[in-house]
């Protein structure tokens, strides 16, 4: 996180938490307008005459559909088809953005490395250059009222604006700025506008019940693009032509054999279930997925979970665990 936009923060009333998370106190009254700076994602940036075709060989979705204007889900995918990472494409001029948790940004730099040989290609971690703030203005008269094609539009000026409306959260936008733009932004929106400071895990917390599968280092290369929904996010093409894993995302597809998906779900617990969790069938006592990522609202806990897909369609779940708290599934 950039050290100037850092220092903002805490010169404020916000405070630094567990793994960097950005902790504001509780507000004395609650608030439809909320502001998130957002410290779990950060920036790399592939830039170079090159840059679209080293993608090209290696990401899911279709770098020649993404604009200024429309960006895109996708997945950088192993060899065998698992992902290393999800991401948001975005494109910028002649270069591109990725965004990712920030715990991926090495491993997803490295690997990318790889592939560079000769060609005109330069990776930036931008960690330390560009900000990203969540805007999140709920309004009952509009849900519903976001048609698909509209996720992840994208605006361009001195800043960028991704749309991430949906049914399950309207009128919610990331904002990626430099540091003296993040701050102008922050300091307008909560100023002049009554926005609302947020803690960044609740940001989190909106992109799960949105279906906004983020991995983590103990996520990363267990699943197939498809096993995350990715495809159903627009995340995969499947005319773009060969990449890295894409024979065995191509063979899920037309043969339609993905054994896992990926569901919303709840559970009851004061501490959420860390990445990799594993979920147990009540009536096996057996392994039946686990836990993609969970955030906290209160006592109770959201979350993204991969399981078997099961030929009854019914489920009996419960954490593994001290906290065996039983798991329901929710619609996404």
């Amino acid at each position: 996180m950039n050290q100037h936009w850092k220092n903002f923060l805490l010169s404020g009333t916000a405070i630094l938490g567990k793994d960097d998370c950005i902790v504001f106190p509780e507000p004395l009254i609650e608030s439809n307008k909320n502001i998130y700076a957002i410290s779990q994602l950060a920036v790399l940036e592939i830039s170079g005459k090159d840059a679209a075709a080293l993608l090209q060989g290696q990401i899911t979705c279709n770098i020649n559909d993404i604009t200024e204007s429309k960006s895109s889900p996708g997945a950088l995918c192993n060899p065998k088809g698992r992902a290393i990472a999800t991401f948001l494409l975005i494109k910028k001029m002649d270069a591109f953005l990725l965004v990712l948790p920030a715990q991926l940004v090495t491993p997803v730099k490295k690997r990318l490395q790889m592939y560079i040989l000769r060609s005109d290609v330069d990776l930036t971690d931008s960690s330390n250059k560009l900000c990203l703030i969540g805007l999140y203005h709920p309004d009952s008269q509009l849900s519903g009222l976001h048609p698909p094609e509209n996720l992840f539009a994208t605006t361009q000026n001195d800043y960028i604006s991704v749309d991430f409306s949906s049914m399950q959260t309207p009128n919610r936008y990331l904002i990626i700025a430099e540091a003296d733009k993040a701050i102008a932004i922050w300091s307008e929106r909560v100023g002049n506008q009554g926005f609302q400071p947020e803690n960044s895990e609740q940001w989190r917390y909106l992109d799960i019940i949105s279906g906004i599968p983020w991995l983590t280092a103990e996520t990363s290369e267990e699943f197939i693009p498809q096993m995350l929904n990715l495809d159903k996010l627009g995340g995969i093409s499947f005319n773009k032509g060969c990449y890295t894993g894409q024979e065995i995302v191509a063979r899920t597809h037309y043969l339609g054999t993905a054994k896992r998906a990926m569901f919303l779900a709840e559970c009851v617990t004061e501490a959420a279930p860390e990445p990799g969790s594993a979920i147990i069938d009540c009536n096996t006592g057996q392994t039946a997925g686990k836990v993609l990522l969970a955030q906290n609202q209160g006592s109770i806990c959201k979350m993204l979970i991969v399981l078997q897909l099961s030929e009854t369609k019914t489920y009996n779940l419960k954490l593994m665990g001290q906290n065996q708290g039983k798991v329901k599934l929710l619609t996404l």
